[in-house]
């Protein structure tokens, strides 16, 4: 039995960020009409969609820009999207900042709107509880962020102790970030679990301390080929992590 469990926020618990692709699709059935009046005459909304995704994963790759930019994601929705407008724009380089802010802004109200929480993860977390182990979550980010999503999702009651990236000033991958919430929880590394779908950021980085980890794989995708990460379990639906414990 762990002594005590860590989780992750987005994408582990509620479905948050994936397939962001399908996400900007949507969003651009709305502006369908008015884009075409700020690209290239032989450039679709479409096209338009692919030049802010591909920008978006080139932003995001830089793990330092990450670093900065994932505590003002609505700011750095806005850079994306006037980026990725920027290469396809009637006036190379010049786009109109007041319709790029629209369209990002519509895109982050747009995927606030479609968050839910994973199947059974109300009832995982509570069982838990029930069972006497202790909870955390540990989440990346801004606290205006993320602490609107705790509460709608009424979360903030099922954990002992909840970590925010924009409220400690610290974050995953750093190991003082796993460190501190198992210390909260009264517990060593070694005797803490930590469930997430990041494979960096909850395989990875905090096996290295000892942690036992649990990988949401929820697309059910498989570790990328080539991908060192060796999660201890892998799950694709919440309620296996109660499987897996059952078995120890």
């Amino acid at each position: 039995m762990p002594q005590a469990i860590l989780f992750d926020l987005d994408d582990t618990l509620i479905s948050a960020y994936s397939d962001p692709q399908r996400a900007w699709s949507e969003v651009m059935i709305e502006f369908e009409d008015e884009i075409t009046t700020h690209i290239q005459s032989n450039q679709t909304p479409d096209d338009a969609m692919q030049a802010i995704v591909d920008y978006s994963v080139e932003f995001w790759s830089d793990p330092d820009r990450h670093a900065i930019w994932r505590l003002k994601m609505k700011e750095a929705r806005r850079e994306n999207v006037k980026g990725g407008l920027e290469r396809l724009s009637l006036d190379t380089g010049k786009i109109d900042i007041e319709f790029a802010h629209r369209l990002a802004d519509r895109f982050t109200e747009y995927r606030t709107e479609k968050m839910f929480l994973f199947e059974g993860a109300h009832e995982v977390l509570d069982t838990l509880k029930a069972r006497g182990i202790p909870l955390g979550l540990i989440t990346n980010g801004a606290a205006d962020t993320q602490r609107p999503k705790i509460k709608r999702f009424e979360l903030e009651h099922r954990f002992e102790h909840i970590q925010i990236e924009g409220e400690m000033g610290f974050g995953k991958p750093e190991d003082r970030a796993y460190v501190h919430a198992a210390n909260a929880l009264n517990v060593t590394t070694d005797n803490c679990w930590i469930v997430g779908d990041n494979l960096e950021w909850e395989v990875k980085a905090p096996a290295k301390l000892g942690f036992k980890t649990i990988w949401h794989d929820f697309a059910n995708a498989g570790v990328p080929a080539g991908h060192d990460a060796e999660p201890h379990h892998i799950i694709t639906a919440l309620p296996q992590l109660l499987e897996i414990i059952d078995q120890q």
